[in-house]
């Protein structure tokens, strides 16, 4: 299972990406709503981990961009 992770913050994204590796699954990481944006036209995704309160895009735009 692919999951994208949309995470501005390091740290909790560097946590949330170990654990969740650890637990089986493929995660890319995201910084902003621009970048997640691009990931996910780019790529399928199982799963997205979104953050609401992002820089450039906010996560509420991109959800419903979804």
């Amino acid at each position: 299972m692919r999951i994208l992770l949309v995470e501005d913050d390091r740290l909790l994204a560097e946590g949330l990406r170990t654990g969740l590796s650890q637990a089986g699954f493929a995660v890319d990481w995201a910084k902003d709503g621009e970048e997640a944006d691009l990931a996910l036209a780019a790529q399928a995704y199982d799963a997205v981990v979104l953050d609401l309160g992002l820089p450039k895009l906010d996560g509420l735009t991109l959800l419903k961009r979804l």
